[in-house]
């Protein structure tokens, strides 16, 4: 069969793209690696356990399924709205998990491959790619375990070397949760840029000799992440080291590095730990994770500590103390894009348009925000494949929030990975705390429905 497009990579960001495409009339090739004989190249990765399409290779879970105060759970419900896949194969193969919405791993890969190989205008193919192709369109949808050839073909044609590293995480806070009564808002020595926030670049958080000590040994005690035995190959880059592997060097590593408190004068002068005009013993800094400022991200935060000893050491940070996390961080073997710099507004390739990036290696974490940007992708190819305008979906829904951070909200030298998160949306402060997520999905919902109904999206 000729195809009209091609998408590289089977898992749960290309098997759904591939979806909307057919659905849309388009003929589709779609190559998997895995399960391809061996004069195909055939391959795996260390995290695979089989050759079915969209292996679900971590948790069981797509995460809450309440579609009226949660993100994620609104992300469910958008992608219903438009025929998703993965969500039609999810509610196929799904088991009992409460509120969450959980799967039988080997049900789910079964019926997305399946409803593919049984579609006319969907070609599987068991073939390795090692280069990007030269010409025709083309949805690239590796995941963050992309192989090493074409991981060099995407850094060759990027020029931006963000491939096949250990992914140093930062947390992410939403903003309304710190405590400015004990924060402050400074950059260093006063300095600012034309994009400098009139008050401030950064949010600082003071700390005495006392509790900076008492933090510090936190660190060191906290309940560390193992590293898998395929990821020990990769080291971290020293720009990126875990910040308990700095405080493993000395009790005033951290005061020389990502903590020091020159330059910074806290205007509380409340307590004679802080006179005013004089600087802390050490400051935990957070800066401006996005356009809206609703996220800001812990400076030079990088762990590996379990999400558990994070959130009880991190709320011992004076400011912090109820801080609510739109991501804790991480450090794992990743491949993605630093997509603000490298794509434009429809997920293309700026340097080479005809190749579009779906899924984890654009940025986005999580099974059900990687199926929604191959759901966009897929989205966006047949809307160009049928020469009509592409109308993106509102940043006010749970899509088109992830989408603009994909491609332009997030801050690009910061760039990382997210999950969806109401801090990514247009923020609501005319609503009270325990309103505003009920007021989100509701904003969202009338939204999509008003685009769904403007937007020339209906399968051919």
């Amino acid at each position: 069969m000729t195809h009209d497009i091609h998408i590289v990579g089977g898992g749960l960001a290309g098997s759904e793209a591939a979806w909307q495409l057919a659905q849309r009339g388009f003929k589709v090739r779609l190559s998997e690696m895995r399960g391809a004989p061996k004069n195909m190249g055939g391959d795996t990765t260390p995290a695979h356990q089989t050759e079915g399409l969209a292996e679900l290779v971590c948790s069981n879970s797509f995460r809450s399924d309440d579609d009226t105060k949660n993100a994620v759970g609104l992300l469910h419900y958008e992608m219903r709205a438009l025929d998703s896949l993965v969500m039609r194969a999810g509610e196929a193969a799904r088991v009992p998990a409460g509120s969450a919405m959980a799967v039988d791993r080997d049900v789910f890969s079964e019926g997305v491959q399946r409803a593919l190989e049984e579609h006319p205008n969907v070609t599987v193919v068991r073939e390795r790619i090692d280069a990007l192709p030269a010409s025709g369109p083309t949805i690239v949808a590796t995941g963050p375990l992309t192989a090493q050839a074409l991981a060099e073909s995407i850094v060759g044609a990027t020029g931006q070397d963000r491939l096949a590293f250990f992914d140093a995480i930062a947390p992410i806070v939403h903003r309304e949760s710190i405590d400015m009564d004990i924060c402050w808002i400074q950059s260093r020595w006063n300095k600012r840029t034309e994009a400098s926030n009139e008050e401030g670049d950064y949010i600082n958080c003071p700390m005495t000799k006392e509790q900076y000590r008492a933090f510090h040994q936190g660190l060191l005690d906290g309940e560390k992440t193992e590293f898998r035995e395929w990821e020990t190959e990769t080291p971290y880059f020293e720009g990126c080291m875990p910040i308990e592997v700095m405080a493993a060097r000395g009790v005033e590593t951290l005061r020389f590095g990502p903590m020091k408190p020159v330059g910074l004068d806290n205007p509380r002068d409340t307590t004679p730990e802080f006179p005013q005009g004089r600087w802390p013993h050490a400051v935990v800094q957070l800066r401006q994770d996005n356009s809206l400022g609703t996220l800001w991200n812990m400076v030079g935060f990088q762990t590996k500590l379990k999400y558990g000893a994070q959130v009880e050491l991190f709320r011992t940070i004076p400011g912090l103390e109820n801080a609510e996390f739109a991501r804790l961080g991480g450090l794992h073997r990743n491949t993605f894009l630093n997509s603000p710099t490298l794509l434009d507004r429809q997920l293309r390739l700026k340097s080479a348009p005809h190749i579009r990036f779906a899924g984890q290696v654009t940025g986005c974490e999580g099974y059900v925000e990687s199926s929604a940007v191959g759901l966009l992708a897929g989205l966006m190819a047949a809307s160009e494949l049928a020469a009509r305008d592409w109308s993106p979906p509102p940043r006010t829904t749970a899509m088109g929030a992830l989408l603009s951070h994909i491609t332009g909200d997030a801050e690009a030298d910061t760039y990382q990975p997210m999950n969806v998160n109401f801090g990514l949306f247009p923020p609501l402060h005319e609503f009270g705390k325990k309103q505003r997520k009920e007021a989100y999905t509701d904003r969202a919902k009338g939204d999509l429905a008003a685009w769904l109904n403007e937007a020339a999206l209906e399968p051919a």
